[in-house]
């Protein structure tokens, strides 16, 4: 159910054939401090793009799609086209009290195309690491600055922290009393709600499995270990796992789950190709288990020996992380520490050789993402890597925070038409890591 608007003392108006999707205007919502939402018809939408502000075409914006959450970006105002047509700031409800921007966090499936379009005092503290997405009151709707981009159906939250969940885990962990990889698991599923932990608990689909704490990178937006000054969303694994334990979740997911994929690389721990020896001995036992689904590894594929390893021993997919496909901006965002963007390009032409189904996981951010110059060089290295396939990920980070760091060169072009660019070169492009077996690509008989 969309949530309620509450319109304000303002009655339409407004310059026209701007901002509008069918004749009909988008207006700029907010919210107070206790999370009552306005729609003010006085202020049309604006949407951030790198470091501008920008109108919206009519393609950029749909209803909010079913599953997403509406947040407030603490600490920053709203910011829309006023009656003179100027740029204009609220910061005021109509009842006297602080006005919030606000923003939507969208489910798997849907890139965003445009950021909230906001100012802060000086000194304001940054904000929480999330994947803010701009949104529009349209008549009594809430519409989202996102496009499709894969389909919904498992990773739909209707499907998540369902009442019988705690149920569910305590009846797996009593079934499994000394594994430590459950046991975190099941921390992840209760008090993050992480779907990759929780389907292990449901046995369907794509399973984590956390193996590692650390990391060879330092990544701006990382989840499990803060490098600013914003405190991570969550903690990191702190012991390391047996090969017992990994193989006893693996071969349970695999054998019993429909379309079941286990992942090593989760949120909850670091880079996995660390943990190289340990993962490899595991997935050769399974493989001489079961020949069941897919053995995912999301990494950095900085660890070049590792991710040798790892393929050698059977690995059936990988799904590389990156910010971008040009090495100064690489640098400086994942701050890597022993490795250098040519063992990515490496590891992924590795992997991509020996017949393991190779994915970018493509960190995006709009006006920065969507440039000329990033979009030639993520192209570039598809062609060059023989890569699959590109997951857009939306990037979770404070955009003042990005964009002090890491500078825009060139115009973007928008993020519906890098999609489109990327397609017309052969790419495919989803959202999330889907089955597939080594040497045979996507499981198309188990997706949708």
């Amino acid at each position: 159910m969309l949530p309620r608007l509450v319109p304000d003392d303002f009655k339409g108006g407004g310059p026209k054939n701007r901002s509008s999707w069918g004749g009909l205007m988008f207006s700029t919502l907010y919210s107070d401090r206790n999370g009552r939402i306005f729609k003010d018809e006085h202020l049309l939408f604006l949407g951030r793009s790198g470091q501008q502000w920008v109108e919206a075409d009519e393609e950029d914006l749909i209803p909010l799609p079913a599953g997403s959450s509406l947040v407030m970006v603490p600490g920053h105002y709203p910011v829309g086209i006023d009656l003179d047509n100027k740029v204009s700031c609220r910061e005021k409800t109509p009842r006297g009290g602080t006005a919030v921007a606000l923003a939507c966090l969208l489910p798997q499936g849907f890139t965003r195309t445009l950021l909230p379009a906001t100012v802060a005092p000086r000194g304001t503290a940054e904000i929480p690491i999330l994947g803010y997405t701009a949104v529009a009151g349209m008549e009594n709707r809430v519409m989202a600055a996102a496009v499709p981009t894969d389909e919904q159906r498992k990773w739909h939250p209707e499907h998540y922290n369902t009442p019988e969940l705690e149920q569910i885990v305590e009846s797996r962990l009593e079934q499994f009393p000394r594994n430590r990889i459950l046991r975190q698991l099941a921390h992840c599923s209760l008090h993050y709600s992480c779907f990759t932990a929780q389907n292990i608990f449901y046995r369907r689909w794509e399973g984590g499995i956390p193996t590692t704490s650390r990391c060879n990178a330092r990544c701006l937006g990382c989840i499990s270990r803060g490098h600013t000054s914003v405190p991570s969303p969550q903690e990191r694994l702190r012991f390391r796992p047996t090969v017992d334990e990994i193989v006893e979740v693996a071969c349970y997911h695999l054998e019993t789950a429909p379309e079941a994929i286990v992942s090593f690389g989760q949120g909850c721990e670091g880079e996995p190709a660390l943990n190289a020896d340990l993962i490899a001995s595991a997935v050769e036992k399974v493989r001489g288990i079961t020949d069941r689904g897919c053995i995912n590894l999301n990494t950095n594929a900085g660890c070049t020996v590792g991710i040798k390893k790892l393929v050698d021993a059977g690995l059936d997919a990988i799904r590389v992380t990156l910010l971008s496909a040009r090495e100064e901006d690489y640098l400086a965002y994942h701050q890597p520490t022993g490795y250098q963007f040519r063992d990515v390009v490496y590891s992924l032409s590795y992997a991509r050789d020996k017949g393991v189904y190779t994915s970018i996981n493509l960190l995006a951010i709009p006006g920065f993402s969507d440039s000329e110059e990033q979009v030639e060089a993520v192209v570039r290295l598809v062609q060059k890597t023989g890569a699959h396939m590109i997951q857009l990920r939306n990037l979770n980070i404070d955009p003042d925070l990005f964009f002090d760091r890491i500078p825009v060169r060139s115009t973007a072009l928008g993020v519906r038409r890098m999609i489109d660019i990327l397609k017309e070169e052969g790419i495919r492009v989803a959202s999330y890591t889907h089955p597939a077996r080594r040497g045979k690509g996507l499981d198309n008989s188990t997706t949708a």
